[in-house]
């Protein structure tokens, strides 16, 4: 299935330290995952998309996000490189596809917007077209209308905006946009029970304004583990060695940087926490990091014993797990 990556820094970053430059970059995952544990599909080659934020207001730009999206494999789109150069953000999102619903054409890649809002979703919802007329029907005209593609994914958002009390607004709160997240899941939850579809769902979805960004990392299951997603935090992402090996230092106890990927962009171990099953994330402007448990039929507490047995060979099977990184300099401790 899809990979995505979330960067929010306190100062721009290149694109290409996250799209091109580092040899695991979600780019190079897309062709080239050390860490895939679905050999049936082995590459994220149905288009790429990657969607950023100016790092300064210009009143004739507007404030909302510019997306770049193509069905070429990510690997081999020269514009993309040439691009990744040139373009600086403090907020970007990046994803690479491997169709799951809809087909093969620009408006099904991620992120997808709507005004000052960006989305974007890894994994699928279970015989989505049994439930796609009943979710469209909790939308407004005006979202229904913007809605160009054909995934899953795009009216999952459709959905997330209909929780806004007005998604055309110039800013969010934290708490709207995780209010709308997680009444978005229980929506999702409410209309899969009601067409009596019993394989478990999973949304790993994110969206921000540019400001604040949500994450969730969620399956509808108390026995299978959610797709993967990881978080790491610190001061500076640099390259430390030839060949595009980067890592994220924490020189003090600032949070300049926060990153939330499928997939670890880096393989210092010690760089990255994995965001456990059915729960959220929530970075706020000022750079907190909050993590809110989901708590529904679907959520097993820390402390309950089956919370350490949830089943991996669902999410494994989908090619939407991934093990902790490996330390790939031959024990060598992390430099802070």
């Amino acid at each position: 299935m899809c990979r995505f990556v979330i960067y929010k820094g306190t100062s721009p970053v290149l694109l290409s330290h996250l799209l091109t430059r580092a040899c695991h970059s979600i780019i190079n995952q897309a062709f080239d995952s050390r860490l895939r544990l679905d050999q049936r599909r082995p590459m994220n080659g149905d288009g790429f998309g990657v969607g950023w934020y100016d790092s300064q207001f210009d009143e004739e730009l507007g404030n909302q996000p510019c997306i770049f999206t193509s069905v070429t494999p990510a690997w081999n789109n020269v514009n993309l490189t040439r691009l990744a150069e040139k373009i600086k953000s403090p907020l970007v999102f990046g994803h690479v596809r491997a169709t799951t619903a809809g087909s093969l054409s620009l408006d099904n890649c991620h992120p997808f917007k709507f005004g000052k809002l960006m989305f974007m979703h890894n994994g699928g919802l279970a015989d989505f077209l049994k439930i796609k007329r009943r979710l469209q029907s909790f939308l407004s005209d005006e979202i229904f209308n913007a809605i160009q593609g054909n995934t899953d994914s795009e009216w999952a958002f459709g959905l997330l905006l209909s929780k806004l009390k007005d998604p055309s607004a110039l800013t969010f709160t934290p708490d709207e946009l995780r209010i709308a997240m997680l009444e978005t899941i229980q929506t999702l939850n409410l209309i899969a029970e009601e067409a009596d579809i019993t394989e478990p769902s999973l949304m790993n979805f994110c969206v921000t304004d540019g400001e604040t960004v949500v994450a969730s990392r969620y399956i509808s299951s108390r026995t299978d583990e959610a797709a993967s997603l990881w978080f790491s935090s610190g001061t500076t992402f640099s390259e430390y060695a030839e060949g595009g090996h980067y890592k994220m230092s924490k020189e003090d106890k600032r949070e300049n940087i926060i990153m939330v990927a499928s997939e670890p962009l880096t393989f210092e171990r010690a760089d990255w926490m994995e965001i456990k099953t059915n729960n959220m994330v929530v970075i706020t402007p000022k750079m907190n990091l909050l993590q809110i448990p989901i708590v529904d039929k679907f959520y097993v507490r820390p402390s309950d014993p089956d919370a350490q047995s949830r089943r991996t060979e669902f999410a494994q099977e989908k090619g939407l797990l991934s093990p902790a990184p490996p330390n790939v300099r031959n024990g060598a401790n992390r430099v802070h």
